[in-house]
């Protein structure tokens, strides 16, 4: 009898700690698992991120009013790029934001105050672009000869911000060649309070 008493508990010790080092164990592989699927998921994020949908950081203020300073960006890849659409370019070492005002083919001219004026391929007459995202126009840095033929497999870039913005009015930037394009701009995800889509 005495040894019964005595066995009990050491039996009750022991599958005590046989369930403990079970849970253990369930719980190393559940965590194995989980951080596996974690680092997993997040080298999916990231290459989808880079060949697909880049997130960018915009520095400057040539884009402003439509993008400011600090905003982060998400560009689409893709290879057909249409007047109006913001695109993001390697120039440099460095990626640019800017608009595209005229693409292959096309003729640009920009009056004395800054308004811009574009030819279509195969069109007679030149039509005043209609910009509701330049907040104040200006002829700005522009040593290009007017009006302004845009080469083949190039697009014509101008930033919003008419007055500080260098862009392919100048020849230090000139036409952007379609294969440095990083792609079209979006949307913009942060600050948060702007989530907005770009276009």
């Amino acid at each position: 009898m005495e040894n019964n008493r005595i066995q009990l508990p050491e039996a009750d010790v022991l599958q005590k700690e046989l369930n403990r080092v079970k849970n253990r164990r369930a719980f190393l592989k559940m965590l194995y698992s989980t951080v596996a699927s974690l680092i997993v998921v997040a080298a999916a994020a990231v290459l989808i991120s880079m060949l697909f949908l880049p997130v960018l950081r915009v520095t400057g203020t040539s884009m402003m009013p439509t993008l400011q300073n600090d905003d982060l960006v998400v560009c689409r890849k893709r290879g057909d790029f249409r007047q109006g659409d913001v695109i993001a370019f390697y120039y440099n070492n460095k990626i640019l934001l800017k608009r595209v005002i005229a693409v292959s083919g096309d003729y640009v001219d920009i009056d004395a105050d800054g308004t811009v004026f574009v030819k279509k391929q195969g069109e007679n007459d030149y039509h005043k672009l209609d910009e509701p995202y330049v907040s104040q126009k200006a002829f700005g840095e522009c040593d290009i000869e007017l009006p302004y033929q845009v080469p083949d497999q190039r697009v014509f870039v101008m930033g919003d911000n008419r007055e500080t913005s260098i862009d392919s009015r100048s020849t230090t930037v000139g036409c952007v060649s379609e294969e440095s394009v990083v792609g079209k701009v979006s949307m913009r995800i942060w600050p948060i309070k702007d989530f907005s889509f770009i276009g």
